[in-house]
């Protein structure tokens, strides 16, 4: 596993028994993102996939939207005083023409739900930012409730670190016969989301019409946003969303679904892709 689990020493007590064991956790250490050799931003996550994570929080930023307009992705060496190189500094280099957002202000390209704007602006700027409608894809997208329902083991299948250390969340996207198209754990679930974005735009796969993202934990605005940024028609969570990112949905048209647990769920937006 590398650098994506560590070791440490835990007391364990179950039942009145007390005994020292090592224990395996998730690895967490932060990832600074440079643009064309400025500092952008700094996120903490679970090192692998540094690239796709770097690409894809660009294309939820707006500045990325095709393969083309990136250049090339690379870890800093001399990251350090000593000029030793962490592996927790990559330099993003757009291709030649593509905008380049104004870094030296604070940033003006929305980020996340805590950036400080109220709900009404929120929800306009990834309107007005967002490159491609949310769309169904050549065909119409019509979800049997059955498939949604498999669609949490699945993703659970796929967490092979969770399995050593329950601290991951994960996301997927899945086709819309359900084949499983790809999946990313990170200790931060919109890093996950970002590293599946990301490695679309990389493969030139942008936008992602007619695909399911399947993520853990709570469907927040920011991972709603993510979605609609990438062109995703339908969003699923195994617990709740806010209202923001219902709202968020409701005015896109992308399809939110949550508390999908079992043979249950809550559809709070887009109901006409889910033959009911």
């Amino acid at each position: 596993m590398g650098r994506v689990t560590a070791r440490r020493r835990v007391i364990r007590v179950r039942d009145g028994a007390v005994n020292t064991r090592p224990d395996t956790l998730v690895t967490e250490e932060p990832l600074e993102i440079r643009l064309n050799g400025k500092p952008l931003a700094i996120t903490m996550r679970t090192p692998g996939d540094d690239f796709d994570l770097a690409a894809g929080f660009l294309v939820s930023e707006g500045v990325l939207g095709r393969a083309d307009e990136l250049a090339n992705i690379v870890y800093c060496a001399g990251a350090t005083a000593d000029g030793g190189n962490t592996y927790n500094v990559v330099d993003v280099r757009l291709a030649p023409g593509v905008p380049v957002p104004d870094i030296t202000l604070e940033r003006n390209v929305y980020t996340t739900s805590s950036c400080g704007l109220c709900g009404k602006a929120s929800l306009d700027a990834v309107r007005t930012t967002a490159r491609w409608p949310v769309t169904d894809g050549p065909a119409p997208l019509r979800l049997a409730p059955e498939l949604l329902y498999a669609l949490p083991d699945r993703l659970r299948e796929s967490q092979h670190v969770f399995d050593r250390t329950g601290g991951l969340h994960a996301a997927a996207l899945f086709s819309s016969d359900g084949e499983l198209l790809d999946v990313r754990e990170d200790v931060g679930r919109h890093n996950a989301v970002d590293k599946l974005v990301g490695a679309a735009l990389r493969q030139g796969r942008l936008p992602l019409a007619g695909s399911v993202l399947m993520v853990s934990g709570r469907a927040s605005f920011e991972l709603a946003q993510k979605a609609v940024m990438a062109g995703i028609p339908v969003l699923a969570a195994v617990s709740a969303p806010s209202s923001l990112a219902v709202d968020l949905a409701a005015e896109t048209g992308m399809t939110l679904i949550g508390f999908l647990r079992g043979s249950s769920m809550n559809i709070y937006a887009g109901e006409q892709r889910v033959a009911l």
